[in-house]
């Protein structure tokens, strides 16, 4: 057994001590939807693709040991999830990874992995990768699976696609990474194509939110404006390629870019008592300092899931997972589906 495995499972062993000793410091799941449920009564199966921003326990079978299992303030949900459940729907893995190393399929249609890319294998050297391997599936080889299982899509699905978060992360300084950026947004889109061509109806296609905004933005040299300028690059050329490619009437854009944006300029008022100059999960306390392996045990506060918009340096929080679905349900809504 790695060095590396060893030590992971021994925190593991003695975080889930942990739990098990706490008489409290539970936090709240929060839910998701705006309303008890879309206008007209649609009811819609879920579909999702992504990274660890929609990722509803790729890693479970090794994070739920200690309580974890999502990117975010567990036992909170993420927003596809969320949004899932708005239609009627329950969105599991399609996949799971274990300490074999292996990803084994589990029928969900949540294919969104921790550390995808859009189109390149994530070639991590972290705690993922030290732990459980080079697994995670690019969003096209997602679509790719879902494509091979299924054959196609129908009108009685709504699929999610949110991808884009770790080009920015590992493309580099401008003007350098520019290209990197570029091909990534211009390769979602065809990936877009792929998924409308093949019967899907209704698409949401999100866009990369102000990653400059967020702890590891803030934390950096220049505070965040690299990582804010690439988070730009690429929604600009998404936004371009889906127009170009003939696909903007055809889905339903988010502007997560500007919605975080407002969110933050009145973080307070949307019941935040701290922005991006800390995170809910106490790094003293999260095995390796990641939202996957939080839990109400390693929260900074006992309500920190609600009151912080960071999980980690990267992830929401349950609370904003919260009202970023409802905004996701509003924009579906305006579209016209349901109505």
């Amino acid at each position: 057994m790695p060095a590396i495995v060893r030590k992971v499972r021994i925190a593991i062993s003695a975080v889930a001590i942990a739990l098990l000793a706490a008489c409290g410091g539970g936090g709240s799941s929060g839910s998701g939807s705006a309303s008890t449920g879309p206008a007209g009564g649609i009811h819609l199966q879920t579909v999702s693709f992504g990274d660890s921003l929609s990722d509803v326990g790729t890693f479970a079978p090794i994070a739920g040991a200690v309580g974890g299992g999502r990117f975010t303030t567990n036992p909170g949900q993420v927003w596809s999830q969320l949004v899932a459940q708005y239609y009627g729907d329950t969105l599991g893995a399609a996949y799971t990874i274990d300490f074999n190393h292996q990803l084994s399929p589990q029928g969900g249609l949540g294919y969104a992995e921790g550390g995808a890319t859009v189109a390149t294998p994530a070639n991590l050297n972290d705690f993922l990768v030290d732990v459980i391997g080079n697994v995670e599936m690019p969003v096209n080889q997602q679509v790719s699976s879902y494509l091979t299982a299924h054959g196609s899509f129908n009108a009685g699905q709504l699929v999610l696609v949110w991808a884009g978060a770790n080009d920015v992360l590992r493309a580099g300084p401008l003007p350098g990474a520019a290209p990197t950026v570029q091909t990534a947004a211009t390769t979602l889109a065809q990936i877009v194509g792929q998924i409308v061509q093949s019967g899907a109806t209704h698409v949401v296609v999100v866009n990369v939110p102000n990653i400059g905004l967020t702890p590891t933005g803030r934390a950096s040299a220049d505070g965040g404006a690299n990582l804010t300028q690439l988070s730009q690059l690429f929604n600009d050329t998404l936004n371009a390629a889906l127009q170009s490619n003939g696909l903007q009437g055809r889905v339903i854009q988010i502007d997560a870019y500007s919605w975080v944006n407002q969110i933050f300029a009145n973080f307070q008022a949307n019941g935040f008592t701290v922005s991006n100059t800390a995170q809910a999960c106490d790094p003293s306390k999260t095995p390796d300092d990641t939202s996957l392996l939080c839990s109400p045990a390693t929260y900074a506060t006992p309500n920190a899931d609600q009151t912080y918009m960071f999980a980690d340096d990267l992830h929401p929080t349950t609370h904003l997972h919260a009202l970023f679905a409802q905004f996701v349900e509003r924009q579906i809504a305006s579209s016209g589906l349901g109505h």
